[in-house]
């Protein structure tokens, strides 16, 4: 998971939804408001393509999962389960972009709260998963740094599908390499293909693994988590690359 900045809808999508919305709340009683979301949601077709377009332009890469970053987002999941809260069945906060294998075999009605009721599960949009989650970038599995994180990793079983984790360890040595070539290209005045190495980079699955080598490469204890690629983290602190590579995608670490 990384960090993703939400869209903003068109005033007529807006309108829709809040009518929805309005719908939803009139009914008498909270069996009657699930049961009305859930017909409003099966019949979705005059916001289900503004609603998909906005998530695709907000989506890691290629419209990859916002939950595992590997497979592609087919679904408008629900952050917080329709079932669990039906007023919130089209607030476009609550929704975000998943893989079919999140959004069914993974997370479905999943909503792990903590003592006082808030969320255990990160919302990418709304916070930061870097400060819950530190991807171990060797092994190609995450460690949970909060409750949150942990519970990330349980319920979109991030550490338990071995394609996530071999993904993340064949992503890892990807990005080892452009960077290498992005130093090489520069070296020998490639702007362009530099440029483009840049592209490409944030555009494969599995992004969460290039966010975690630059986040890392500023940690204190970043000689401790790049021990023995010590070339890698002199690439990664190099203030040309990270400043290439980083505006590129607005953010810095």
């Amino acid at each position: 998971m990384i960090r993703l900045r939400r869209a903003v809808l068109s005033a007529v999508t807006t309108e829709l939804l809040r009518g929805y919305t309005d719908d939803i709340r009139q009914q008498a009683t909270e069996k009657q408001r699930k049961d009305r979301a859930k017909q409003l949601w099966a019949n979705r077709r005059k916001v289900r393509p503004a609603l998909f377009a906005g998530l695709a332009e907000m989506a890691p890469g290629h419209e990859r999962c916002m939950y595992c970053g590997d497979g592609q987002g087919t679904d408008i999941d629900h952050f917080e389960p329709k079932s669990l809260a039906p007023l919130r069945t089209f607030d476009w906060l609550n929704h975000l972009l998943a893989c079919s294998f999140c959004n069914s075999n993974q997370k479905r009605n999943l909503f792990p709260t903590a003592a006082d009721g808030s969320p255990l599960l990160v919302d990418p949009t709304a916070e930061d998963p870097l400060d819950h989650l530190r991807l171990v970038l060797p092994l190609g599995t995450y460690q949970g740094l909060t409750d949150r994180g942990r519970a990330c990793i349980d319920v979109f079983g991030l550490n338990k599908r071995a394609v996530l984790v071999k993904g993340r360890t064949d992503a890892y040595a990807t990005a080892r390499h452009s960077i290498e070539l992005w130093r090489m290209a520069m070296d020998k005045g490639q702007r362009d293909k530099a440029t483009e190495i840049v592209r490409v980079s944030w555009n494969r699955p599995l992004v969460d693994v290039l966010v975690a080598m630059f986040h890392q490469s500023g940690h204190p204890a970043a000689d401790v988590l790049f021990a023995g690629e010590e070339e890698v983290l002199d690439l990664l602190h190099d203030a040309e690359l990270r400043s290439a590579f980083l505006h590129f995608r607005g953010v810095s670490y």
